[in-house]
C-alpha cells in the first residue's frame, strides 16, 4: 500500500482535540488517506467511523441538525473516543457551525478529521473562522519524492538534493524527471503506465473535476474560464495582468480576478509576489502565477512532447522548480525580483536565497544579475538547470502540511 508523506503528520494528529481539517485539489487522494488511517484504526480495534457528504441521505440528516449526526453513528460514549472521518464537508449547507457545535459539546468524546475538496468553498461556507479549533492540512498532487515512492523507487530518495548525484543512478532519475514534468503528480496518473492513457486521465481531471470547481462556484462563462487556463499556461512565470488578459478575453478584469482566485483557491494556481524591502510595493505590483501540477499545466498547454524538443521548455522547467520550491515553503516565502529595467532573478525564497532557474547553465550569464547581487549582498542568488535540479541543495526540507 503506498501512503502520501501527510499520513504520518494526521496519524499524530489524532492525539488532538483539534479538527484536522483536509484541504486540495480534487483528487489528490484525500478521501484515501483518509480510508487508510480508518483501516488502521479498525485494526487496532479504535471506535473509527467514515462517512461522506456525497452520500445524500447522510447530507440532508446533517443538514438539519447537527445532532443528527447521531442517527448516522452510535451515540458517543465516555469509555470510548470516537474518531470521525467526514468527507467532502463543503456539501453541508453551513459546515462551520456542524464543525463548531460537535467541537464545542463534544470535543472530549469525539475526533473529527474532515476533508474539503476546496478552500474556496470552505472559505465562502465557514462564517466562523474556527480559530483555536482546527488545524489545516494541505495536500497538493505527489511532490517529487512522493512520485518516487510511488514508482517504488524508495532507495533513490536519499540522493535527492543533497549535492553530487552517484552516476549508477543519473540515467534513471533523468528518466523519472522527465516523466514526472511532463505528466505531474496526480496519484492515479502515476501509476498509470501507458502515455496514452495518461493523457486520458488528465483530461477527465481537466474537463470534469476542474470543470466542477468552476460550477459550484457559479462561473456563468466556462469557455473562458477554460480560455483563461490556457492563456496561464501558456504564460507561465510570467506576470501576469489581469486587465490585459480581461481584454484578451472580453472580461472585466475583477471577473478574470475572480476567476484566478478561484484557480488558487482550488489549488490549481499559485500567486507569486515580487520581492522588495518595501511590503507596499509588493502588493502593488504584478504577481507571477505557476500550476500547483505539471501534468495539468501541459493539458492546457496542450502539448506533452519530449521536454528536450519543446519550445516551451525553459517555461515548463521553471514551473517544476518552482513547485520543488512550494514543496518546502509557504507560498509567501517564494517571490521573485525585477526592476523597471527588465533585470530579474526567478526566485527568491524566505528573503534569504536566490535562484535562477535555466533549462540548461550556458543560458546563464552572471552579468544580467550584477544589480541583485550588488544590492542583496546578503541573500546568496543560485543557478538551477536541468543538470543540476535533483543536485542542488534547496535549503529547507520538505514541508508536510
Amino acid at each position: 500500500m503506498k501512503y502520501r508523506f501527510l499520513f504520518s503528520n494526521l496519524k499524530n494528529h489524532l492525539s488532538k482535540k483539534q479538527i484536522s481539517l483536509i484541504v486540495g485539489a480534487r483528487q489528490t487522494g484525500k478521501t484515501t488517506i483518509m480510508k487508510q488511517l480508518h483501516t488502521e484504526l479498525m485494526k487496532n480495534n479504535e471506535q473509527s467511523f467514515l462517512i461522506s457528504l456525497e452520500d445524500p441521505l447522510i447530507k440532508d440528516l446533517l443538514n438539519q441538525h447537527p445532532e443528527k449526526l447521531f442517527e448516522v453513528i452510535p451515540p458517543l460514549t465516555e469509555s470510548k473516543r470516537t474518531i470521525l472521518f467526514i468527507d467532502e464537508i463543503q456539501y453541508l449547507k453551513d459546515p462551520s457551525n456542524f464543525l463548531k457545535y460537535h467541537y464545542d459539546k463534544y470535543n472530549e468524546n469525539i475526533k473529527l478529521i474532515v476533508s474539503g475538496s476546496s478552500s474556496f468553498y470552505i472559505d465562502t461556507k465557514f462564517k466562523d473562522s474556527l480559530a483555536g479549533r482546527k488545524r489545516l492540512f494541505k495536500l497538493l498532487t505527489l511532490s517529487f519524492e512522493e512520485f518516487l515512492m510511488f514508482k517504488e523507487k524508495e532507495e533513490l530518495l536519499p540522493y535527492i538534493n543533497k549535492g553530487k548525484l552517484p552516476y549508477i543512478y543519473k540515467a534513471e532519475l533523468n528518466k523519472l524527471l522527465n516523466e514526472y514534468i511532463l505528466f505531474g503528480g496526480y496519484p492515479e496518473l502515476v501509476e498509470e503506465t501507458n502515455i496514452g492513457d495518461k493523457k486520458t486521465i488528465l483530461s477527465e481531471i481537466a474537463n470534469t473535476y476542474v470543470k466542477k470547481d468552476a460550477e459550484e462556484a457559479k462561473i456563468n462563462y466556462t469557455e473562458k474560464f477554460y480560455d483563461l487556463l490556457q492563456i496561464t499556461a501558456g504564460h507561465t512565470g510570467s506576470m501576469f495582468n489581469s486587465q490585459s488578459v480581461g481584454k484578451n478575453l472580453q472580461l472585466s478584469y475583477p471577473t478574470v480576478d475572480r476567476y484566478i482566485l478561484l484557480l488558487r483557491k482550488s489549488f490549481h494556481l499559485t500567486r507569486v509576489r515580487p520581492f522588495f524591502r518595501n511590503i507596499g510595493k509588493e502588493i502593488r505590483k504584478m504577481p507571477k502565477l505557476y500550476f500547483n501540477d505539471l501534468g495539468l499545466r501541459n493539458y492546457f498547454a496542450n502539448d506533452f512532447s519530449p521536454l528536450i524538443l519543446r519550445e516551451d521548455k525553459g517555461t515548463l522547467f521553471e514551473n517544476f522548480v518552482f513547485r520543488r520550491f512550494l514543496d518546502r515553503n509557504d507560498e509567501l516565502d517564494i517571490q521573485y525580483w525585477r526592476t523597471q529595467k527588465m533585470k530579474e532573478v526567478d526566485f527568491v525564497i524566505g528573503k534569504k536565497n536566490a535562484f535562477e532557474a535555466k533549462y540548461s547553465a550556458e543560458q546563464y550569464k552572471p552579468g544580467k544579475y550584477k544589480e541583485f547581487v550588488n544590492k542583496y549582498p546578503e541573500i546568496p542568488l543560485n543557478l538551477i538547470h536541468i543538470a543540476n535540479a535533483l543536485e542542488i541543495e534547496l535549503n529547507q526540507p520538505l514541508k508536510y502540511y
